[in-house]
């Protein structure tokens, strides 16, 4: 795969389009709304695996569900949407998604549930729609403080923590997806009455395919996935399975599970405007490397098991959640890293690239809630989940180290990279 090179200083330089802030403004608020939706059996599924009864592997693939078809979608709709814009395909995206969400409230068995959990999963990839189209608006020295802005986003799964619970526990959880719906149905005129096209953003009618797609066995985008896959996947991950974390581990009330589950949500959507900022001033690789060291750090303290009145790593309900929110301040910070990247080695293809590392992270919050379900029911110890987690980190922390700090060179493709972790 021919990749472009990194835009000249006069490029960078240039001032940015007016227009871009609306499209920013426009695409942010959707992918949040998409985020909310994507996240919604997080909280929903609690009720349902009572209704249902349900294990905590099934439960754990009731969750995911919209994570995987959210993710399988991610890498065409990054090629469509260099093909034929942003604004097209998120406004066909979210039309699709409104009936489907609303249609969760009348399914009555488990497999109507999966079923339709791939339908809505759509949502999420909105992701591999807003990341080209924002970052194409923006000049090279921006573009990771705009896709960082953009990735704020992800502050939908906090907003869920919130809001789903309130409505399950005053109406039921059938009041969740009629309210969801009617949330992006109104999203659907906002993102297109405030979004806009450039016909010199999209890629030349003459690119096939297959040129985009052989992007996926690059070895450095493999790299760059298997980041995502932490920072993004472990992110959706624990987003799914805190709330019956809190529960089990701790006997607490939906609300209050809900609430602190948000305290790791929260911060996964904020901070990765500042994220984006960050990697624009000090770079991609050393702001990926220190966001997986003190992730492992984190990880290796929850890893421990503890009494069953403390939780993992013998922590009380607010030493866990510290160190939760700690977790969930850094891995932010990686997640727009990561795209800083994708956004300063790859311009003309950055849908493709940014599908293909979109689909990683959207893989690994699919298949993170099977695999913490799976470990428990086995090992019948919650905190195996961050065990499993605390193994990504070091193996992407040794690929980094031969790849990126004895080898530079390779950082990222046609640009200088400094040995300084």
């Amino acid at each position: 795969m021919t990749v472009t090179p990194v835009q000249s200083a006069s490029a960078s330089s240039a001032p940015v389009p007016p227009k871009a802030w609306s499209v920013l403004f426009a695409s942010t608020w959707a992918f949040t709304v998409c985020f909310m939706v994507w996240m919604m059996f997080a909280a929903v599924g609690i009720p349902l695996r009572k209704e249902l009864g349900l294990n905590q592997s099934e439960f754990g693939l009731l969750a995911a569900m919209p994570v995987l078809s959210g993710s399988l979608i991610r890498v065409p709709l990054g090629i469509w949407t260099d093909k034929y814009g942003g604004r097209i395909v998120m406004t066909i995206l979210l039309i699709i998604s409104v009936p489907t969400t609303y249609c969760i409230a009348y399914a009555t068995q488990y497999w109507q549930f999966l079923v339709i959990g791939l339908l809505m999963g759509l949502a999420g990839g909105s992701f591999s729609v807003g990341t080209p189209y924002v970052a194409r608006w923006f000049p090279q020295r921006l573009k990771g403080t705009a896709m960082g802005v953009f990735g704020a986003g992800n502050t939908g799964a906090a907003i869920n923590k919130f809001l789903a619970p309130a409505l399950i526990v005053a109406f039921g959880w059938k009041m969740v997806p009629h309210v969801y719906a009617a949330i992006m149905l109104g999203t659907v005129i906002v993102f297109w009455l405030f979004s806009a096209s450039k016909p010199e953003h999209l890629v030349p009618s003459t690119t096939r395919w297959t040129d985009q797609i052989r992007v996926m066995g690059d070895p450095t985008v493999l790299k760059y996935c298997l980041y995502y896959f932490f920072v993004f996947g472990g992110y959706v991950g624990l987003s799914l399975w805190l709330l019956q974390y809190y529960q089990g581990e701790y006997s607490l009330d939906m609300r209050v599970a809900g609430l602190l589950t948000a305290c790791f949500a929260l911060p996964g959507g904020v901070v990765r405007a500042i994220g984006g900022y960050v990697s624009d001033k000090f770079g991609a690789h050393r702001v990926t490397f220190w966001v997986l060291l003190i992730s492992g750090l984190c990880l290796l303290v929850l890893s421990y098991p503890g009494p069953k009145t403390l939780g993992s790593g013998g922590l009380g309900v607010v030493g866990f959640t510290t160190m939760l929110f700690l977790l969930g301040v850094v891995v932010a910070i990686g997640k727009a890293s990561v795209f800083k990247y994708v956004g300063d080695g790859y311009t003309t293809n950055v849908g493709a690239v940014s599908g293909a590392v979109g689909l990683a992270g959207g893989m690994g919050g699919f298949l993170f809630p099977i695999m913490f379900g799976y470990l428990q029911d086995l090992t019948h110890v919650r905190s195996t989940a961050f065990m499993l987690l605390f193994v990504v980190v070091c193996l992407s922390l040794i690929w980094m180290y031969f790849t990126e700090i004895r080898a530079p060179h390779v950082i990222t493709p046609g640009r200088p990279a400094s040995r300084t972790a």
